[in-house]
């Protein structure tokens, strides 16, 4: 017989770390770069991040607290959304640290940049697919009674998107093939996504 471990958010969870970002696991990772209205550079991972319409092709990521990217994107109404990999890991991490706003945590990380062709923010040039967006919301997040939250959604219509051709197969995307890394739960928990994982399941007719 199955014991639970159950618990209302409002009291607290009662364990060593919270488990909310540990069980809605494994997360793509939103790897944003922005430019701010004075042309610094910024790129930052969001943990809190998915693909959310087909047809415009929308993306979007939560924020918590008003950072750099919000900032950027709410003035400039643009920002590029870097497929994480890897080889690109301990970038990606680095690009996480707290600095300050002047700092181009591209340079931070060594790492290059490709120009866009529709958007001002720099694309990450060894990144294996970026999609270059236009801001469509920006939605401050509220508690179940309305009250505002110091957490910011930010959706994008992708308007360019950029496929590394090595990843396709028959032109077929092939997503375990440029070796995507997730975001799991606790302070460094991250997951590979390798050949040897994947299944198939068909929609029932």
């Amino acid at each position: 017989m199955t014991e639970w471990h159950s618990y209302e958010p409002i009291n607290g969870h009662r364990l060593p770390h919270d488990p909310l970002n540990a069980i809605v696991a494994p997360r793509p990772i939103g790897w944003v770069s922005t430019v701010s209205a004075d042309g610094v550079a910024n790129l930052a991972p969001y943990s809190f991040f998915n693909l959310f319409n087909y047809t415009p092709p929308i993306i979007g990521f939560s924020s918590m607290g008003w950072k750099d990217s919000v900032a950027n994107i709410e003035a400039t109404g643009e920002f590029v959304w870097n497929l994480v990999t890897r080889d690109l890991g301990e970038a990606m991490n680095a690009t996480s640290a707290s600095v300050p706003a002047d700092v181009d945590e591209f340079a931070l990380a060594g790492l290059e940049m490709a120009a866009s062709t529709k958007v001002k923010p720099a694309r990450v040039a060894a990144s294996r697919a970026q999609f270059e967006c236009k801001l469509t919301q920006l939605i401050r997040l509220e508690t179940k009674e309305g009250k505002e939250l110091d957490q910011w959604l930010v959706l994008g219509e992708a308007v360019a998107i950029h496929i590394d051709s090595a990843m396709l197969e028959d032109g077929v995307y092939q997503t375990a093939r440029a070796n995507p890394i997730l975001r799991g739960g606790g302070p460094a928990d991250y997951f590979a996504i390798t050949e040897d994982s994947l299944f198939k399941m068909r929609r029932p007719g």
